[in-house]
């Protein structure tokens, strides 16, 4: 009879867990598989597919079958700024725009989604700056936290990480500046986080980090799937930080983490379909495109 009962309860927690995905809440694993070995050693050690796209731009995937805890399928884009590429952000102020279109249209080596969007109208609902002219502000009532950082493009056009100004974002000097967050690491050093919903569940994500020997890493965690678990913000920071980011930002996640590759097209898994395939790309606000000059 104890055991029935068990039963019972365990298959009603895997029911509600799983009716909870919109929500970031994945599917049954098992988490007592503590993690073994060190995050700098499973990421040194790993078997990552390679590709060469361009002279400068490197892709590099892997599925971890125990990272953080959890199975996770991470891509990243290592881009050498001192090859001098040009990257762009493509944007929509209403209606939507899918990563692998804008991609197309700007003949990029690499693309990625940008940051936060209004999923009804569209536009950006944070702050966002192309070429000096102010597109929008961050729309009101917006959490501060999700838009504590940026990432920016000088008049040289390389990009950096930076937080959002004591004065305000009117103050960078900029012309290219997109907000989002939480803001990762700054000056190599993790920041703190806090202690909310969207920090602490486990989700889809994106993040734009710089490292010390003047690379751009753009990191994607696929999510809400057996097969990728994905991560709260203290794992990607402790992500990012182990792939030797100095500065990282978070961008838009969940259904929106897209990341596109010139010849091969969506190469992760979003989950804006619920299933784990190529095929589940949402179209977003704003883009994040690479290409030679």
């Amino acid at each position: 009879m104890k055991k029935n009962v068990l039963y019972s309860l365990m298959l009603l927690f895997l029911f509600i867990s799983c009716g909870k995905k919109d929500e970031g809440t994945q599917l049954p694993y098992d988490y007592s598989q503590e993690q073994q070995v060190d995050l700098t050693e499973l990421l040194t050690t790993a078997e990552w597919k390679k590709t060469e796209v361009s002279a400068g731009v490197v892709w590099k995937s892997f599925q971890f079958l125990q990272i953080f805890e959890s199975k996770q399928y991470v891509n990243i884009f290592e881009i050498d700024l001192s090859k001098g590429f040009q990257i762009e952000i493509p944007y929509v102020t209403s209606g939507f725009l899918k990563t692998s279109d804008a991609a197309v249209a700007k003949d990029a080596l690499v693309a990625f989604n940008g940051s936060f969007f209004n999923t009804t109208t569209g536009g950006s609902t944070v702050f966002f700056k192309n070429n000096g002219q102010l597109i929008n502000q961050t729309v009101n009532g917006f959490t501060a936290y999700r838009e504590n950082g940026a990432v920016v493009l000088d008049n040289a056009g390389l990009p950096s990480v930076v937080a959002k100004p004591s004065g305000g974002w009117a103050a960078l000097a900029q012309p290219v500046a997109l907000a989002g967050g939480p803001l990762l690491i700054m000056d190599s050093k993790q920041l703190s986080q806090l202690e909310v919903d969207f920090n602490e569940t486990r989700h889809p994500r994106t993040a734009v980090g710089i490292t010390a020997d003047n690379k751009m890493l753009v990191v994607v965690v696929d999510g809400r799937s057996s097969q990728s678990q994905g991560l709260t913000i203290p794992q990607l920071s402790e992500l990012m930080a182990g792939l030797g980011c100095t500065r990282a930002l978070n961008l838009d996640g969940g259904g929106s983490s897209t990341a596109w590759v010139k010849g091969e097209g969506i190469v992760n898994f979003p989950s804006d379909n619920k299933k784990f395939d190529h095929e589940g790309e949402r179209a977003v606000a704003t883009v994040f495109t690479v290409k030679n000059k």
